[in-house]
């Protein structure tokens, strides 16, 4: 049986609760960490987050989401940088290890485009990154958002991209809905692994029919990911951070938030 501690649940798993109400509930139930959104922070401002994550006695394991680096114009780009660094800053004061990136991509340009930018915008923001004591984890996406979500869609694709950069504040974020069908996946979670470059890991499960490319993910075990022999593999390749379960559902957020928090709870308590 799995124990708690190292499991964290990012606020958009339960995206109607307030943050107030995530912190109390997932602290009820016994779970270890929470990664917070910038939307569900938003309300009461990184310090009274802060405060409220404490005070229940979890542990803040990421804030989500920077990135978005392409855009069409000069304009947009500096635009999405200051907002990068506003992010960084949030990060800081809310005692977030890391800032997880989703890095964009904008249909009308071409991805080797979109991937310069992105490589660009995250050079730009280290700097803040660095001094903050906040890691850029970048998140590569399934091949299905390369259009418009993110140009990054491979963990060696990733992998290849911190290494350019060669900053220590620069790493990944692994999520299995992302990569658990990359031929490839075992050996890139041992390079990373190697290299030290694994921050986050995030998990879920892929429904089969998927009635939604981006609102319809599983709770663990619901679906097709091996997400137990996954989290083996990265546990083996000196990954000892939280377990983060994002879930992006609308059928599970219509539905009522502790039961939803529940079947996580059991399906996390199964894994191997």
């Amino acid at each position: 049986m799995t124990d708690l501690a190292k499991l964290a649940i990012h606020t958009m798993t339960t995206k109607p609760w307030s943050l107030a109400k995530s912190v109390d509930a997932f602290a009820r139930a016994g779970v270890g960490g929470i990664t917070v959104w910038r939307q569900h922070l938003l309300p009461y401002g990184a310090a009274e987050g802060a405060r409220m994550i404490k005070a229940a006695g979890l542990t803040c394991t990421a804030l989500c989401r920077g990135g978005f680096f392409p855009a069409r114009d000069a304009t947009g780009r500096q635009a999405a940088i200051a907002d990068n660094r506003r992010a960084i800053a949030d990060a800081h004061a809310l005692g977030a290890p890391m800032l997880v990136l989703v890095c964009g991509a904008v249909p009308e340009l071409p991805l080797m485009e979109s991937r310069s930018m992105i490589e660009d915008g995250i050079r730009a923001i280290e700097p803040e990154a660095r001094a903050a004591g906040v890691a850029l984890a970048i998140e590569p996406l399934h091949p299905q958002y390369a259009a418009d979500r993110s140009a990054i869609t491979t963990l060696g694709e990733a992998r290849r991209l911190c290494e350019r950069i060669a900053s220590p504040w620069v790493r990944i974020a692994l999520d299995v809905y992302h990569v658990w069908w990359d031929p490839e996946v075992g050996d890139e979670i041992a390079r990373c692994g190697s290299a030290g470059l694994t921050a986050g890991f995030h998990i879920c499960d892929w429904r089969v029919p998927t009635r939604d490319p981006l609102n319809d993910r599983a709770i663990m075990g619901e679906g097709v990911i091996e997400v137990a022999a996954l989290r083996r593999q990265v546990r083996a390749a000196g990954f000892a951070g939280f377990d983060e379960v994002e879930i992006f559902s609308d059928e599970l957020w219509a539905q009522d938030q502790d039961a939803v928090l529940a079947r996580i709870i059991a399906a996390y308590r199964s894994l191997d």
